[in-house]
């Protein structure tokens, strides 16, 4: 065995800057929040190259004074605590006392401050831990941070950084949470010298709501303004007619820190179910107070976790207040004089309908359960798995030769089940059809096959769309426009949040496109970081596939016929593009044994 050895303190800087500062989001959040505790009023910050080379944060605080900057540096060193009674009332954003010391083990900083009672300011530099120099300057009131080359003496750490497209996307989902959490301070974020935000700073919840994602979701929020002995919550939630596909838009805020909690999460959604069809996710900005002694905020090193300490009050509030703020408020969708109908949205519930006491424990009991799971378990990715197109895994086709051009003339299409199978007979076999997953498979690869070929065809639309997004999606459609235009559509930027899209690929054409467009949007936000071009390509081909028949619907046996004829061409026709088998089989010989013909 090797000998023990204590490390160096240098080395020892740089281990313990890896659990605060895991990229250039996470010394954004640091010192915005420091900036915030300081009493700011205005912020900006600004980035290059997703900020792995360049950030700058400027704020109007109350500085820090010449005596303590080197201290500031210092690890464990903090002004928002004494003792460790002060953990459990704590009000500040930033209190580890690691920022400082983490930033400058990893990065060159550069740091000029300023006091209001001080004459002049003072710059200090300090390069991975060292320090350069320490000097007066003239300097308005507040601070000023200059972070450059993150991770220049840790080339380790570097290289698991994401492109600067993505690391820009962090930064910029960060300032939104802020932005939406602290409506009273103006933030203004620019990216490349380009302003991505800037809000007034004037404490209008709803305004900042507008900046950030548009008039769209701005026109469809119902107010909350809720309090109990457990809660107090202000702020906005969304009617069902503006859910999404993932919970990117599900946002809340606990004593003005953005967070996550799983029982948070559930109570809300649990509150929506009745409102909203299954696999839809509301927008929420939920502004929560909570008695410090209450909850504990520090249960993970970038404080973005939170506990509570009675779970089962907090599941009954947050359920509470969004049953009924849905419930007060008339969700019928306003018909416009479109060429297509908005989607019905379910009726809203009764006071019968509200889960019993049991039940609610019940509930309250798995959301305690999953958020006593190991916190890094949040950090780990659910691998998808993809069906396999190689021969032998299509064991559920003892005749593969159905397909085949010379099988097709012995089909005896026997007719449609529910308006949705088609029962086929070939030789002693019979085959189940399901039309929507077969027509979405045809189409997915047709699709394909004509982005290859560069043939998609597009249709304008009149007048053009208007859609609102946020940052991370403006990010995908400006990295991705390339791909967009190849498979037929026109976007362009149309001021502030919203892009215009004037064409689309011809099969979407009538099919409510721009839900399906939204959609889309919503799935890549999901998988766009770290894929290729190609998968991005194959993901937007899978969800273009939304023009297939449905199920439920009628279709002759012509139609079938053809269905069946373009199968015939497909490389691998046994699942739809999400997965789902397109055909399933079953012998006469297995008939004759359910009836107990043969034994």
């Amino acid at each position: 065995m090797n000998k023990i050895a204590l490390l160096d303190q240098t080395t020892i800087d740089k281990i313990a800057a890896g659990e605060v500062i895991e990229r250039p989001a996470s010394i954004v959040k640091e010192l915005v929040e420091n900036a915030i505790d300081a009493g700011a009023c205005a912020i900006t910050v600004e980035i290059k190259e997703g900020g792995i080379s360049f950030i700058r944060i400027t704020d109007n605080g109350t500085g820090i004074d010449k005596a303590q900057v080197q201290l500031a540096f210092l690890r464990h060193a903090t002004s928002k605590l004494r003792e460790l009674d002060d953990l459990q009332m704590i009000k500040s954003l930033g209190f580890r006392g690691e920022a400082l010391s983490s930033i400058a083990a990893v990065s060159q900083v550069e740091l000029i401050t300023k006091t209001q009672r001080d004459f002049t300011g003072t710059r200090y530099i300090i390069e991975g831990g060292i320090e350069k120099s320490l000097e007066e300057v003239g300097a308005p009131d507040g601070t000023t941070f200059l972070i450059r080359n993150l991770f220049f003496n840790t080339p380790a750490r570097k290289k698991f950084l994401k492109s600067p497209t993505t690391e820009s996307s962090y930064v910029g989902n960060y300032m939104e949470q802020l932005a939406l959490s602290h409506p009273h301070i103006s933030f203004k974020y620019m990216q490349n010298n380009q302003v991505k935000l800037h809000t007034l700073g004037n404490g209008n919840f709803k305004e900042v709501i507008y900046q950030i994602y548009g008039r769209e979701i701005t026109n469809n929020l119902v107010e909350v303004n809720y309090q109990d002995d457990t809660i107090s919550a202000t702020g906005y939630v969304g009617k069902p007619n503006i859910a999404r596909g993932n919970r990117s838009f599900e946002n809340y805020y606990v004593n003005g820190r953005y967070v996550k909690s799983k029982l948070i999460t559930k109570a809300i959604e649990d509150g929506y179910r009745a409102f909203m069809m299954q696999r839809k996710y509301p927008f929420t900005a939920l502004s929560f107070e909570v008695k410090g002694d209450e909850v504990d905020i520090n249960v993970h090193p970038t404080k973005m976790e939170v506990r509570f300490d009675n779970q089962d009050a907090i599941y009954r509030s947050v359920y509470r207040m969004i049953v009924d703020a849905l419930s007060e408020k008339e969700l019928i969708p306003e018909v416009s004089f479109d060429k297509k109908p908005k989607r019905d949205t379910p009726p809203p519930v009764t006071k019968k309908q509200i889960p019993e006491p049991f039940e609610v424990k019940r509930k309250v009991a798995d959301a305690t359960l999953a958020q006593e799971k190991d916190t890094k378990e949040e950090a780990t990715k659910e691998k998808v798995t993809y069906p396999s197109t190689q021969p032998k895994q299509q064991t559920l086709f003892e005749k593969p030769e159905f397909l085949k051009e010379v099988a097709t003339k012995k089909h005896q299409i026997i007719g449609q089940l529910f308006d949705t199978y088609w029962l086929v007979q070939t030789g002693e076999n019979l085959y189940i059809i399901d039309q929507h997953a077969a027509h979405e498979k045809v189409l997915y690869e047709r699709l394909l096959k004509k982005l290859k070929e560069k043939k998609i065809t597009s249709q304008y639309i009149t007048p053009a769309m208007i859609v609102s997004v946020n940052l991370e999606q403006a990010a995908i459609l400006e990295n991705y426009s390339d791909i967009f235009a190849e498979f037929g559509f026109e976007i362009e930027a149309y001021g502030g949040k919203e892009f215009s899209v004037s064409a689309v690929p011809s099969n979407l054409y009538g099919l409510n496109e721009k839900e399906l467009f939204i959609e889309m949007l919503d799935g890549l936000c999901d998988e766009v970081k770290g894929i290729s071009s190609s998968r991005i390509s194959e993901k937007l081909a899978s969800m273009a596939c939304k023009a297939a028949i449905k199920g439920n619907r009628q279709q002759s046996r012509a139609e079938i016929e053809h269905l069946i004829n373009e199968l015939l061409t497909l490389d691998n026709p046994y699942h739809c593009p999400h997965g789902r088998p397109t055909i399933i089989t079953m012998s006469k010989h297995e008939l004759e044994k359910k009836f107990k013909r043969i034994v």
